[in-house]
């Protein structure tokens, strides 16, 4: 129930155009700090896994493992996606609890 909850959110925050989704565009809004909160889908590769919790942790940005690359695409309307980045604060902070408290 939570997980579609979460799902509601993240869809809602793109319609808002308050995310970007795909390894290079959150990479670059992690690098310019507009990234609010990143979220690695669970079954992306340790490479990126590695790759975001270091750049985002280093910046103090909160980095989430949560669903999976499918899912997260489909629910965008686009391809498998293994990185989504929001950059709004409120979605972000909602979106990060909501998340914590499924796990």
């Amino acid at each position: 129930m939570m997980e579609n909850r979460i799902y509601q959110m993240i869809a809602l925050c793109q319609k808002a155009r308050q995310l970007v989704a795909g390894e290079f565009a959150s990479k670059q809004a992690v690098l310019e700090q507009e990234a609010k909160l990143v979220i690695i889908a669970e079954d992306a590769s340790h490479n990126t896994k590695k790759l975001f919790n270091d750049k985002s942790g280093y910046r103090n940005i909160s980095c989430k493992e949560w669903g999976t690359k499918e899912k997260l695409g489909s629910i965008l309307g686009k391809e498998p996606r293994a990185v989504i980045a929001i950059v709004d604060e409120n979605f972000a902070k909602k979106i990060d609890e909501m998340i914590s408290e499924s796990q």
